[in-house]
């Protein structure tokens, strides 16, 4: 067998192989989900619930390593950032600091992400979706953030 069939047989074997390392894609249950008007709970769960909930629709190629420990790290990176599923139980000043966050990353067209746009251009935010965003977060901070009933 000549050099190349082997390296290819080496790398085929290599990706199967790590197949078999398991990858955690849970869905915890919610735990005082934020209260948002209708319009606002749309877009939030278009555009940012999945990676910033324990509501996550998990892609196809989140089980195919090595991409799905890529999207693992990223949605608990995600969650530990902002989790609208926790939401009651933040403090009034970390709601206040997360909606700042969340109106400085929307305004500044960080979010979401655009890697996560490239597969996901449903996600994408019009400049009036960008706006109730901003304004709604900036409602909740000067008038007292929302939580679950």
């Amino acid at each position: 067998m000549t050099r190349t069939p082997k390296i290819g047989i080496a790398v085929l074997v290599a990706l199967v192989a790590i197949q078999l390392v398991p990858v955690s894609r849970t869905n915890p249950p919610e735990r005082g989900p934020i209260e948002t008007p209708a319009d606002v709970r749309v877009v939030l769960e278009r555009s940012c619930y999945d990676c910033h909930s324990n509501q996550t629709a998990w892609p196809w190629y989140s089980r195919v390593a090595p991409a799905s420990w890529l999207v693992a790290r990223d949605v608990n990176r995600a969650r530990d950032e902002l989790n609208f599923s926790e939401w009651a139980g933040y403090s009034e000043s970390r709601r206040d600091e997360k909606l700042e966050d969340l109106e400085e990353v929307i305004d500044e067209r960080e979010m979401p992400l655009p890697i996560y746009l490239r597969l996901h251009s449903e996600a994408r935010l019009s400049d009036v979706e960008r706006g109730l965003l901003i304004s709604w977060a900036r409602g909740q901070r000067e008038n007292g953030s929302v939580v679950a009933e």
